[in-house]
């Protein structure tokens, strides 16, 4: 069983020439076999740039070809009439302008000349897969890789997997840390598009001992003798620069790379204490690491100071990290943003992190500084691989967002819209109206203006305001019957404003100029402290329920004008979905709106239905 087709089952090419040899060669021409027909008279070549004076617009590609070259993925596309040209420098740049020709050829009109490299040089997935077969904050039935202490028998499902995320520009994963063989024959199936494989592994041994030095050499030589093309190890709980630093010099000889994950704040913390602060963790414990890193280690950031909420600032570290190679990290799998369960389109989300700039001052964006972007993944053996089909979506924008992070959120997802369904264009916009603004509409039925983790505990799914206010993780919004909101200011907060450079710090430290919607994520203020839109704290927090949960029951009709137009078992799981999103927002309006009104005392000015 290999799952749906997710955006791989429409498109259709031309005979094409593959001018190329190799294994990636093989991996197009393994491509095209499958790959449906359209009648045209467009004659297509894919071919090397050692061979490109075996097709007619050779003259054309050379001249299209940047001063540096295109790099090892780098690719052009160049059509003049009936003659287009796909060109790249190896095997890697080759499969993406494949992949490229096939996403875009029946849109493909006019003479055109097009030079596409990847914004970001490392684009991986993390897979928390446990050698069980169960998934880690996953959402879409149990792993596709790994069952009863072993790798599946059948590596079908896998190689699927594999040619989903290079059509999508996805060149690493890193997996479980299984048998070496087993790893082997996964890399193998991986090998076949362009994707490396790194292990999750665990580091709690003593960096100064000698003997773990020389086990760890040890290991990772057998490890590239069964896996040549091994990408390197993902360290989930990294703590000290020492023990990172082991690792690197383990895996440098082979060119190998270490993710140094770190693990956040796992002290506990007291609430009655207010100058204690989640928040500051990452960048105090590793801003002092700074430069202390080998070069082939890529510490590994999440994008937040606290944890994939659905609206929280930008970590410092991400403008603050001067010497280190740094990955930025998401969250494909929506842990706090409705595990795929809730619709919630999270491109847009994405972009803004990506395009955010880091100075505060027309210099560089979150985009410029990384080395490498990972997200853990959000696919299972569900038979459409998200259990949710439009989660589809995340995965995809993912990808290509990776590839070029200034991309248009909605028109990517168009592109996966008309490369997943068999539809006509006006049910296409519609699809797409109901997705784009999904991840607005649950920020406004879940989370207030920045504050986060009013989720239920341990699952991490569905409102619970107070979950986890005493529970030792930290404070998140401090509310009582006057206001809400954490103060991290410097002035007289936890100094978390601090750790951003100006203007940002004096942004976010100002009550008057900070965003509202991250007011309460650094400022603790009244109920009638009124927002830059005009509107008192406490009135748009229930505005915002109510109009969340609205939005979801416009969503819901929306879709039913159009679901008969899709397959049955497409509908019956969109809607099943949907349906139960529409209790979980009810659920999200009426706990958060009745909290507040109890504690504050304060009646909604609309005199709508909050259940004192």
């Amino acid at each position: 069983m290999t799952g749906d087709s997710a955006w791989l089952g429409f498109q259709r090419l031309p005979e094409v020439t593959v001018h190329a040899s190799g294994a990636l060669a093989q991996t197009i021409r393994a491509e095209l076999r499958q790959t449906r027909r359209v009648r045209t008279d467009v004659q297509v070549a894919v071919c090397i740039m050692t061979r490109v004076r075996e097709t007619p617009l050779w003259r054309e590609v050379e001249a299209a070809l940047p001063e540096h070259g295109l790099g090892v993925e780098g690719f052009v596309v160049v059509r003049r009439g009936n003659d287009l040209v796909v060109a790249a420098e190896g095997g890697h740049g080759l499969l993406y302008g494949y992949f490229y020709l096939l996403r875009y050829f029946e849109w493909m009109s006019g003479d055109f000349t097009v030079v596409e490299q990847p914004a970001v040089p490392i684009r991986m997935l993390d897979h928390w897969d446990q050698l069980s077969g169960a998934v880690e904050r996953g959402y879409s039935g149990r792993s596709i890789f790994f069952r009863d202490g072993s790798v599946v028998p059948d590596l079908t499902r896998v190689r699927a997997y594999a040619r989903l995320l290079a059509s999508i520009g996805i060149n690493a994963v890193a997996l479980a840390n299984a048998d070496l063989p087993e790893v082997a024959r996964l890399a193998a199936v991986f090998r076949e598009y362009g994707i490396a494989v790194s292990l999750s592994v665990e580091f709690t041994d003593d960096p100064s001992d000698e003997r773990v030095a020389r086990w760890w050499s040890a290991t990772i030589s057998r490890v590239y003798d069964a896996v040549p093309d091994f990408g390197g190890l993902v360290v989930r709980a990294g703590r000290d620069a020492e023990g990172a630093n082991l690792l690197a010099r383990a895996v440098a000889p082979y060119g190998g790379t270490v993710f140094w994950r770190y693990s956040g704040d796992e002290q506990a913390h007291d609430w009655r204490d207010r100058g204690t602060d989640r928040a500051r963790a990452a960048y105090d414990h590793l801003i002092p690491l700074d430069g202390r890193f080998e070069e082939n280690v890529v510490l590994q950031v999440k994008h937040g100071p606290t944890d994939f909420q659905v609206r929280e600032p930008m970590s410092p570290l991400l403008g603050e990290l001067q010497e280190t190679v740094f990955a930025l990290e998401l969250q494909v799998t929506q842990e706090y943003s409705g595990q795929q369960q809730d619709l919630c389109y999270l491109a847009p989300w994405w972009r803004e992190i990506l395009q955010f700039d880091t100075t505060g001052g027309g210099g560089t964006t979150v985009a410029d500084r990384i080395g490498a972007i990972v997200a853990v993944s959000n696919v299972g053996d569900a038979p459409n691989w998200t259990g949710h089909k439009l989660a589809q979506s995340n995965l995809y924008a993912f990808g290509r967002l990776a590839w070029e992070p200034a991309a248009d959120p909605v028109s990517l997802l168009h592109e996966w819209a008309a490369a997943t369904f068999a539809m006509d264009d006006r049910t296409r916009s519609e699809l797409v109206t109901i997705m784009s603004g999904s991840w607005r509409t649950y920020e406004r039925y879940t989370a207030p203006l920045g504050v986060g983790f009013m989720v239920t505990p341990q699952t991490h799914y569905g409102p619970s305001v107070n979950g986890y206010e005493y529970s030792g993780r930290g404070t998140y919004h401090f509310a009582d019957r006057y206001g809400v909101g954490v103060d991290r200011t410097v002035k007289t907060g936890s100094g978390f404003t601090g750790q951003y450079p100006e203007p940002l710090a004096g942004t976010y430290e100002d009550v008057t100029t900070c965003p509202d919607e991250l007011l309460l994520f650094f400022h603790h203020v009244a109920y009638d402290h009124v927002l830059h839109n005009g509107s008192t704290v406490l009135q748009h927090i229930y505005d915002t329920h109510f109009q969340g949960y609205a939005e979801v029951e416009a969503m819901v009709a929306r879709w039913r004008v159009i679901a008969e137009r899709f397959e049955p078992v497409v509908r019956e799981n969109i809607t099943a979905r949907f349906e139960a999103q529409l209790v979980n927002a009810r659920e999200w309006r009426d706990q958060v709106n009745t909290f507040f009104y109890r504690l504050s005392g304060v009646p909604d000015t609309h005199r709508r239905t909050i259940h004192g």
